[in-house]
């Protein structure tokens, strides 16, 4: 008889291998056609350079390259023309406000002075004559007056007579009327001259005023000519050093010519060129932090200078409170031009990468530094070493910092 065989139930190995290669060709058709395709680069991780995200205080700042320039400088223009006779200070020298640089000479202005002169005695001798002319007219009027004052007495004492005479008939009516016309015309004869006193003194006051004044104005104007004589000594307005002087023995120098200049060196400022892209951020009063010999020294912006020439703008600034010692015109100093207050934030380190990504995206390395990926980042501001993180990056993550030019469109890097 046959025995019946039993079929056993169960997973048999069989199935176990169909299953494997199921999910194995399964996981080819995903890689093939449905997973993502990630560009990869191989890449050595010694040639790169690598930093961390790191959380602290970011300071807004640029560095600023400032020359160090007198706080002012006064030009030397003189203010009468001649020829250079002596110079006394050379370039280079430090002077004292008022002491004589240069002397001219200029013989037009001797010969005015001459001629004011001249002028000015003849003006004296006129008035003096005047003078005398008019006191003499003035004693005349008053004998004159004398006179008729007396005269009018006479005639009145007369007048008088003659009506008590008449009154009693031992005069003739003519008689009397001709002494009281002789009176009344006497009378009137001393006003007269009275009036003409009057009109004379108002008219001697107003010449002798105005002559007065024609002289002060030629004294004025001989000062003048005596001070534009003094001019001749070219001194120096102010302390400081001459630093240029562009003048030589026997050279004609014009009216307002310009012959030098004086710094003036009791204080600095520094003056620094700064890119146009921060030209609306940059104003009057803003700190800069100048560092020398391990000592901290403030500044301030002064003057923000509106030109701009060759994608560059200027601005002077002068120290706030200490100034260094031993400073000198010409030095060059490098400054950290404060642009706002300081923040903590997410610090990226800053590297040539964001000439490639314009700080769009950065290769971020994996925990187990064996690969790199491509990560989409925003930034807001920076300073020389930072760039402000705002978003994509967490604090602790590493990132390649360096170029990308040679990774091409690549979105990971495989490190060898």
């Amino acid at each position: 008889m046959d025995i019946p065989i039993i079929k056993k139930k169960g997973i048999k190995k069989k199935h176990v291998y169909i299953a494997i290669g199921a999910l194995l060709f399964l996981l080819l058709i995903y890689k093939a056609f449905i997973s993502e395709k990630i560009s990869t680069f191989a890449v050595n991780a010694e040639n790169l350079s690598i930093d961390t995200i790191s959380k602290g205080i970011f300071h807004d700042y640029i560095s600023v390259t400032g020359n160090v320039e007198p706080i002012a400088t006064i030009f030397l223009d003189v203010r009468e023309g001649g020829r250079v006779e002596e110079k006394f200070i050379e370039e280079g020298e430090i002077v004292k406000k008022g002491d004589i640089i240069l002397r001219l000479s200029n013989p037009d202005l001797s010969l005015n002075i001459l001629n004011s002169e001249a002028q000015l005695a003849e003006k004296n001798n006129f008035l003096r004559n005047t003078m005398v002319t008019m006191e003499q007219e003035k004693l005349n009027i008053k004998k004159e007056l004398l006179n008729l004052k007396f005269e009018t007495k006479r005639k009145k004492r007369a007048y008088e007579q003659n009506e008590s005479l008449y009154k009693e008939d031992l005069i003739s009516k003519e008689e009397f009327i001709k002494s009281e016309e002789d009176y009344q015309f006497s009378q009137n004869s001393y006003n007269l001259y009275l009036e003409r006193q009057k009109q004379d003194s108002i008219y001697r006051s107003i010449q002798i005023f105005q002559m007065n004044e024609s002289l002060n104005n030629m004294n004025l104007n001989l000062q003048l000519i005596r001070q534009q004589q003094e001019s001749l000594n070219v001194t120096a307005p102010i302390d400081g050093q001459l630093t240029v002087l562009d003048a030589e023995i026997g050279q004609s120098i014009p009216k307002g010519g310009r012959i030098g200049q004086i710094h003036i060196l009791s204080s600095y400022k520094v003056v620094a060129q700064i890119d146009e892209h921060y030209i609306d951020k940059i104003k009057v009063g803003l700190v800069a932090i100048l560092e020398r010999q391990g000592q901290e020294f403030q500044l301030k912006i002064r003057k923000v200078l509106p030109d701009v020439r060759n994608g560059r703008f200027t601005v002077e600034m002068i120290f706030d409170k200490e100034t260094p010692d031993n400073m000198r015109n010409g030095q060059t100093y490098y400054t950290k031009l404060q642009l706002g207050n300081p923040e903590e934030s997410l610090l990226l380190p800053k590297g040539s990468f964001f000439q490639e990504t314009g700080g769009q995206w950065i290769f971020v390395v994996s925990k187990d530094k064996k690969y790199a990926e491509k990560r989409k980042i925003k930034i807001g501001r920076q300073n020389p070493q930072y760039y402000e993180l705002l978003e994509g990056l967490n604090e602790g993550e590493k990132v390649i910092i360096s170029g990308y030019d040679s990774f091409g469109d690549n979105e990971k890097l495989i490190f060898n």
